[in-house]
C-alpha cells in the first residue's frame, strides 16, 4: 500500500485583488516533507486559494503520491470541488478544472474542509510570502533607523 500525504493548502491577499501569496505544507505520516511559500502577483483572494491548491497537488503528485488527503480552510473552493457549489467566475472556471484534473491523477483523495487554526502551517507560509514580497516589492528596505539619512535626500 502507498504512503498517504496530507496536503494543506491556503491562499493569502493583500486587498482583493491585491498581492497574494499561496502556502502548501505536505506531510507524510504527520512529519512536513515538503513545504511551499511563493508570491504570485496580484490576485483576488480565491485566485490565491485555488493557486496554492493547484501547485499543492503537483507537487505532492511529484513525491510519487497515490492517496492523499487534501486540506483546507476555503469554504468556497472545497465546495466548488465537492460540486456544491456552482463555479461561475470567468477567471476561476480554467482554475477548478486543472484542479479537477489533477485531483483525478491520484488512486484516492480525501478532501476535507478544515478550520483556519487547523490550517495554520499553510497560512504562515502563505502570509509569510506576502508579507515578504510587499517587504520588498519597490526594493527599498522596510525598516528604518530614526535621524538616517535617507539615500534620495543626498542630492
Amino acid at each position: 500500500m502507498s504512503a498517504i500525504y496530507d496536503v494543506f493548502t491556503d491562499g493569502a491577499c493583500s486587498g482583493n485583488p491585491g498581492p497574494a501569496a499561496i502556502g502548501v505544507v505536505i506531510k507524510q505520516g504527520g512529519v512536513t516533507v515538503h513545504t511551499v511559500s511563493e508570491a504570485i502577483g496580484s490576485a483576488t483572494n480565491n485566485i490565491a486559494e485555488y493557486s496554492a491548491l493547484i501547485r499543492g497537488l503537483k507537487e505532492v503528485k511529484a513525491l510519487g503520491a497515490e492517496h492523499i488527503r487534501l486540506r483546507m480552510d476555503s469554504e468556497l473552493v472545497f465546495f466548488q470541488l465537492k460540486g456544491t457549489y456552482k463555479v461561475k467566475h470567468p477567471n476561476i472556471i480554467p482554475l477548478h478544472q486543472e484542479a479537477s484534473i489533477l485531483l483525478k491523477g491520484f488512486k484516492k483523495v480525501e478532501c476535507k474542509a478544515i478550520p483556519r487554526a487547523e490550517n495554520a502551517e499553510a497560512d504562515r507560509a502563505a502570509t509569510s510570502a506576502l508579507k515578504d514580497k510587499k517587504a520588498g516589492q519597490d526594493g527599498r528596505s522596510d525598516e528604518f533607523i530614526v535621524g538616517e539619512e535617507s539615500p534620495s535626500s543626498k542630492g
